[in-house]
């Protein structure tokens, strides 16, 4: 789950068709949940649902999200690994899963 900047970016993220289209594009969303988070009309709810998609998807999508926020709006950067000289930590809840083999 997002944590100490999980508000912060609910207000500042720009979650416009360019930006999911590219989470897309990467692999980091799927394209039924672009168009999922592309239909909601506005920008604070779609902000909330890209989250939301964003903390169930894998740690290594995570990453891409935000690689892809650094890229794609550079404003953000600074918010998601400093806050006047504070480090924002951005973890994601990643449910574990057991192999079981049997012999």
């Amino acid at each position: 789950m997002l944590t100490k900047n999980r508000v912060e970016l609910l207000h500042h993220v720009v979650a416009d068709v360019a930006l999911v289209t590219e989470l897309a594009t990467v692999g980091c969303i799927t394209w039924p949940q672009r168009e999922h988070v592309s239909d909601i009309k506005e920008l604070r709810d779609r902000n909330s649902v890209l989250l939301e998609v964003i903390t169930r998807r894998s740690v290594a999508d995570f990453k891409k999200f935000i690689d892809i926020l650094a890229k794609e709006q550079a404003h953000l950067k600074a918010l998601l690994h400093t806050d006047g000289g504070k480090t924002y930590f951005v973890s994601a809840y990643i449910r574990p899963t057991i192999n079981v083999c049997q012999h």
